[in-house]
């Protein structure tokens, strides 16, 4: 009864509760990311990212396939409690694509742009961290024997 009381006590602390809030923004920008790749016109998203019209629109919808990817993984698996750690693999995988980005918008002359990339590799650090170290989410398995 004690450690079931401990797990609720850790799930309402603040510090849990912020990993939750960058998690769901980060899975929100990349489903949005990824819907777009996906969705839009080529023209149109070369448009509001130069780069888009200047690659195959394979690679742009492929990256549309990995950025959905990404979002629902650093959702579903935290939020239903199956298989969690697919969340830090999710976040992990997030930090490679934004390290790839960097270096992409870089070789293209284009470091100005790589601010962003380099918050979204923080703020999926933090839920590596998060919920690898302080508050991991326990399989609903685990939860039933505590």
């Amino acid at each position: 009864m004690a450690s079931k009381i401990n797990f609720m006590q850790q799930q309402k602390s603040v510090p849990n509760i912020l990993i939750w809030t960058v998690q769901l923004l980060l899975a929100a920008l990349f489903l949005l990311s990824g819907v777009m790749k996906l969705g839009y016109p080529i023209a149109k998203l070369a448009a509001m990212y130069p780069w888009t019209g200047q690659v195959s629109p394979v690679y742009v919808r492929l990256l549309g396939i990995v950025d959905l990817a990404g979002g629902l993984g650093l959702l579903l698996p935290s939020l239903l409690r199956i298989r969690p750690t697919l969340t830090v693999w999710a976040a992990i995988g997030i930090i490679v694509l934004m390290v790839l980005a960097t270096l992409f918008h870089i070789s293209r002359g284009e470091a100005s742009v790589t601010g962003f990339n380099m918050i979204v590799t923080l703020l999926a650090g933090v839920v590596v961290w998060g919920r690898t170290r302080k508050y991991p989410v326990y399989p609903k398995a685990h939860c039933r024997q505590a």
